[in-house]
């Protein structure tokens, strides 16, 4: 059987109704994030805020070409959407629950994660949050190069481009080898 984690994306202010917003798929989709995120927390599994992190007029980063600045570091626009930031406050003390910062697409690019889930002994990882078709997507691809099995929750992802968002639900099944909820 595969020990799991859930990796939970970007789901902040600022991608759902803020400075890069998302808009309506990302407010559907919070129901569904929320009840994931306590289902994993509630069976004992590890749970992954993988939360984008900028910092205010940083040139050098190439999505400052790309972007209008979003999830700046001490903004309320790095705070978790909704019920989410509720759960993060109750269980934040719990040793399953890791907030952790990125500063890249990727959760996995320039972060412990990898350490995190092999130190727990984790072969499977389920991905949630924004955008389906990058920063979901760009942590799933590195997921699959790294040697994890990977579950997309359909339900519990969403993007500001449609056409996007169902290409990359076509690609993890296709190309990753990913289950599709």
């Amino acid at each position: 059987m595969n020990k799991k984690a859930l990796i939970n994306v970007d789901y902040t202010n600022d991608f759902v109704d803020g400075s890069l917003p998302v808009g309506p798929p990302a407010e559907e989709i919070e129901e569904k994030i929320v009840s994931i995120t306590k289902e994993f927390l509630a069976e004992g599994d590890y749970v992954v805020l993988a939360i984008d992190l900028h910092h205010k007029q940083d040139a050098y980063h190439p999505e400052t070409k790309l972007f209008p600045p979003h999830n700046i570091e001490g903004s309320n626009g790095r705070t978790l959407y909704g019920q989410l930031q509720e759960v993060y406050e109750k269980y934040k003390e719990d040793d399953n629950l890791y907030y952790m910062d990125k500063m890249r697409y990727s959760a996995f690019a320039g972060t412990d994660l990898d350490i995190k889930l092999r130190e727990r002994g984790i072969t499977e990882v389920h991905i949630i949050g924004v955008c389906t078709d990058i920063c979901v997507l760009h942590t799933a691809v590195d997921a699959y190069n790294k040697g994890y099995n990977i579950v997309i929750h359909k339900e519990a992802v969403a993007s500001f481009n449609q056409q996007g968002h169902e290409w990359a639900l076509g690609h993890f099944a296709a190309c990753l080898g990913a289950k599709v909820l």
